[in-house]
């Protein structure tokens, strides 16, 4: 069966090496996939954090010429608001830090911004309960559903 709906996400990068590490250490990603695209003779590299069926793309270029800034962003839920405070730590310590950490409540949650190799915001964040909303519209969705919808 092919996959269906939302499956990846990619990124021009500089460094697919440095990327690749930033990416491991700040959003608990690894590489699933790797290989030099024959076309274009770029490196491209499929990472993910193997919790869906969802990829970031990097794929390397030799000219980045847009980046993800702070309101464009990726986002990444943390298990804890501790392993948010670790993560901004470390990220203050090897100066990527952008922002945070702030607690802005339900739905929002407690988030930072950090900075990837190239310019790229990550977020991590801790409570923004994603799954519950999205269910939450589901449910809503599907209750509005009759027979009369499926005959037009």
């Amino acid at each position: 069966m092919s996959d269906l709906g939302f499956t990846h996400i990619a990124l021009g990068v500089s460094d697919i090496d440095q990327s690749i590490a930033f990416y491991a250490k700040y959003a608990a990603m690894q590489v699933v996939h790797r290989r030099t695209d024959k076309t274009k003779h770029v490196d491209v590299a499929w990472i993910s954090d193997l919790t869906r069926p969802f990829v970031l793309v990097l794929i390397q270029v030799a000219e980045l010429k847009s980046t993800l800034a702070p309101s464009s962003h990726l986002g990444v839920a943390c298990q804890t608001r501790e392993e948010v405070d670790r993560l901004c730590n470390e990220a203050r310590l090897e100066n990527v830090l952008i922002d945070g950490p702030h607690d802005w409540g339900f739905p929002v949650g407690y988030w930072a911004f950090f900075r990837d190799p190239d310019g790229h915001t990550l977020e991590v964040s801790y409570g923004q309960e994603i799954s519950f909303t999205v269910e939450q519209a589901v449910n809503k969705s599907n209750s509005n559903l009759t027979i009369e919808n499926f005959r037009r």
